[in-house]
């Protein structure tokens, strides 16, 4: 969902009643960090950042911007403050593992997982029912402490032209923020959609005033559907090495690349015990059970033998591969991880994992900070988070230590921080 000018229009309205009321505006100022905005310029070094209502108001060196009489001041030292994280492909689904069902509840206890990890918008790519809905409908207040929403409703299906429209306008009228599409055989196990029906539901879509988002393996699919005028490339290019002319048709449409690179690993890691069931941080939100099953020994050998999870594992260094040459040409890259699309995709950890391997596929720090804040807000097409500009609201993370020295810095969360409100962990 594009912003628009309405927010300012709602907020000069509630100053103005404020000040009818007498009642005193909410200012907080923080001060002493260095702050990274979203934006890709230097960290500012010894800055105060000023929130008032839960937008930011002002930003930069202590020396110039001072915190406002009367504001609650938050002294953060020696920390880095980066705006809230963004997960450009997540889910919030009725999944095993999850015992309540999609429900409001249940989405609203996903994105308190997401947010306690620093992830504080979240874009979930398909399967959103009415609770989803609902929930996103509610998220522009000041009084937001949990990750916000953007959802796209079913996954559209059919076997024809006809169908698919159909479809795409049953979806259209549940008011999602994009539609979703698969256009994948699963490794040769499913009957892949052909041309004629991703080339409708594009129509459809762009007909409706939405954007296409696609589920995809190939590469050469990757190619046509950007010639058929596909939106946004929900995954990596998996099958070959991505060449010139998918590079061209890419930077030619404006289209944005989400590598979800733990998607593949979550297909085969549980052969055996990964390294992150022991780690903390991984540990705190992580569900016992969950766990518990992924570590029983006939699970894992039947992990081993799987086909389908042995394929995907082969296939995770190419598209390790074919992330750092697409963005070394300048193509954007919005995080995403596909978390949260089964119980196995632990919501929140895997964004940092995601980073981790981002990293380890020869992305910078300040590249992958960049695609997980500023860039991913303008591949989503919003303008109200993704950095720490006037205006936008106070989404924010606090660190212990500075990711730009090193990514898995953003696990170091002192607090998180949404419509300037601190969230609970």
């Amino acid at each position: 969902m594009t912003v628009n000018s309405s927010w300012i229009v709602g907020a000069l309205v509630s100053i103005w009643l404020s000040s009818q009321a007498g009642i005193a505006a909410d200012v907080k100022a923080f001060v002493g960090a260095g702050i990274y905005d979203g934006t890709g310029k230097p960290v500012i070094e010894k800055a105060t950042l000023v929130v008032t209502d839960g937008r930011v108001t002002s930003v930069g060196p202590s020396s110039q911007v001072r915190a406002p009489k009367g504001a609650q001041v938050i002294h953060v030292d020696g920390k880095t403050i980066i705006p809230g994280l963004i997960s450009a492909h997540a889910h919030t689904a009725d999944i095993t593992g999850k015992k309540t069902g999609l429900t409001e509840e249940s989405v609203l206890q996903q994105l308190g997982v997401y947010a306690r990890y620093g992830i504080t918008t979240v874009f979930s790519l398909g399967g959103e029912v009415a609770p989803a809905f609902k929930v996103r409908d509610s998220q522009d207040v000041t009084s937001l402490d949990r990750a916000r929403i953007y959802v796209g409703g079913p996954v559209i299906i059919g076997k024809t032209p006809e169908e698919i429209r159909a479809m795409v306008n049953q979806v259209a009228d549940m008011k999602p923020n994009y539609i979703k599409m698969r256009v994948d055989d699963n490794l040769g196990t499913i009957q892949k959609a052909a041309p004629a029906l991703y080339k409708a539901a594009i129509e459809e879509a762009h007909r409706r005033g939405l954007r296409y988002f696609v589920h995809f393996f190939y590469r050469e699919d990757a190619k046509d559907l950007l010639r058929s005028g596909a939106d946004f490339l929900a995954h990596s290019v998996r099958d070959k090495e991505v060449d010139d002319e998918f590079l061209t048709l890419a930077k030619k449409a404006g289209v944005c690349y989400s590598p979800t690179l733990t998607r593949e690993v979550s297909t085969f890691v549980y052969e055996s015990t990964p390294k992150f069931f022991s780690d903390p941080f991984f540990l705190k939100e992580a569900d016992p059970q969950v766990i518990a099953e992924l570590n029983d020994p006939k699970y894992q050998l039947a992990m081993q033998s799987n086909k389908s999870a042995q394929a995907y594992k082969a296939a995770l260094p190419t598209a390790e591969k074919n992330l750092k040459k697409i963005s070394d040409a300048g193509i954007p890259i919005a995080m995403g991880t596909d978390s949260g699309a089964s119980a196995d995709r632990f919501e929140g950890y895997f964004e940092h994992l995601e980073m981790q391997m981002m990293a380890e596929s020869g992305m910078t720090p300040g590249m992958i900070l960049k695609s997980a804040t500023g860039d991913a807000a303008n591949c989503m097409k919003v303008t109200n988070v993704g950095t720490l500009e006037k205006g936008r609201w106070a989404d924010l993370v606090v660190l212990d230590k500075n990711p730009l020295d090193d990514i898995r810095n953003t696990r170091t969360i002192s607090s998180v921080w949404i419509a300037g409100n601190q969230v609970k962990r």
